[in-house]
């Protein structure tokens, strides 16, 4: 299966368990990794047989703008439902970070893997 990824996508959201973390917008970011096959599009360089990953990456940020979850392991799980639902692919890797949320460390998060059939997509 080829890949198809979007590195480092960068979202404000509400999101956390905190009552602080509730009334402000906090950075996250999105590493996405999405399995298709890009044979079509190669063959013919033809965008319209691609993947649009800029079309992907601005329902994701959007999605993630819009939504207040306290988890990220609930974002990503949305996430993932969304890029497996609404775009031509078989499998969806999200990593999501959440920088600066524990002292020391650049960053905390989740990385799930989906597959279209998780979602009864075919």
């Amino acid at each position: 299966m080829d890949k198809v990824f979007v590195q480092g996508l960068e979202v404000l959201t509400t999101i956390g368990v905190y009552e602080w973390e509730k009334g402000i917008r906090q950075k996250i970011r999105f590493d996405l990794e999405m399995g298709c096959d890009t044979r079509a599009a190669a063959r013919g360089d033809d965008i319209d047989q691609a993947l649009d990953y800029a079309s992907l990456s601005k329902k994701v940020s959007t999605y993630a703008e819009q939504n207040h979850v306290e988890l990220v392991e609930t974002m990503a799980e949305h996430i993932a439902q969304l890029i497996l639902t609404e775009f031509p692919v078989k499998s969806v890797r999200v990593r999501l970070t959440k920088p600066g949320a524990v002292p020391n460390a650049a960053g905390v998060g989740v990385e799930i893997e989906r597959f279209a059939r998780d979602y009864g997509v075919s």
